[in-house]
């Protein structure tokens, strides 16, 4: 039987999504859990890979058990068993030829960043931070250059072992509240650290380091050596995933509430 389930998570005390030899990320946490239920071992395939530090609101993953349990074990039983810091929101049992990856047809990011002279303290971890205010329009400006289908060279991380740098980046919004500025993404597939080497290279143009001309001059040039530095992970959310509707899935979405910081 192939169960799909909707993941939410902090990501400040685990290695990112994938398992890990220490058995510290994400992955494995879930993985311990549905053992737990099914009577044994559990292999799970998610939506798209995190980084340490990286947070969830949706995160999708399916798995195949021979046992049959009720949709209610996958969630309270699972939840029983996983950290506070990681909760199935729904499963559902589905085909046996959908894949939770390789059927994605566009994955959503948001970030969130507290724009402001001092460090935050309760949001820590939870949100970015930029200790000067940022210039919202110009940021708009600059990601305009972005959307589209593209070699996103200059925005990946020299580790990515992605086969090709092109990806279609379809939207990117970015609007500020007070000293909170979120940042929403939405593409087909993403490069190791691309979201948050966008993020970095925005903040440059906010904070008035280039003009927003300076993104499109990046994304033409291909070279990430010229680009700014790898924002933090802190405020970087995994938001959902748009599937097909044949798959009858319950949402796969969920926005980040602006509240949380």
């Amino acid at each position: 039987m192939r169960v799909a389930l909707g993941l939410e998570y902090c990501g400040r005390s685990f290695t990112g999504w994938q398992s890990q030899p220490d058995g510290r990320g994400v992955q494995d946490a879930l993985e311990r859990a549905l053992a737990k239920i099914a009577d044994a071992p559990v292999r799970t395939i998610a939506a798209g890979r995190t980084d340490a530090g990286v947070h969830a609101t949706m995160q999708v993953v399916h798995f195949d058990a021979d046992a049959e349990r009720r949709d209610n074990a996958w969630v309270r039983g699972v939840n029983a068993n996983l950290p506070d810091d990681v909760a199935v929101q729904w499963a559902q049992p589905v085909a046996p030829e959908f894949h939770a990856r390789f059927d994605a047809r566009a994955r959503h990011y948001t970030y969130l960043l507290s724009a402001c002279r001092v460090r935050p303290a309760l949001s820590a971890g939870r949100v970015g931070w930029y200790h000067h205010s940022l210039d919202a329009s110009a940021m708009r400006d600059g990601a305009a250059a972005l959307v589209g289908t593209h070699d996103f060279s200059a925005f990946r991380a020299a580790e990515c072992q992605a086969k090709s740098p092109v990806r279609t980046l379809s939207s990117v919004s970015i609007s500020a509240a007070g000293h909170l500025v979120r940042f929403d993404f939405r593409a087909n597939a993403y490069l190791h650290h691309m979201i948050r080497n966008i993020v970095g290279a925005l903040v440059h143009v906010g904070a008035g380091k280039h003009p927003p001309s300076w993104i499109g001059e990046l994304l033409a040039a291909r070279d990430r050596t010229r680009a700014a530095p790898t924002f933090s992970p802190d405020g970087l959310y995994f938001t959902g995933v748009e599937y097909d509707g044949k798959w009858a899935l319950p949402s796969t979405r969920r926005p980040v509430v602006s509240s949380i910081v």
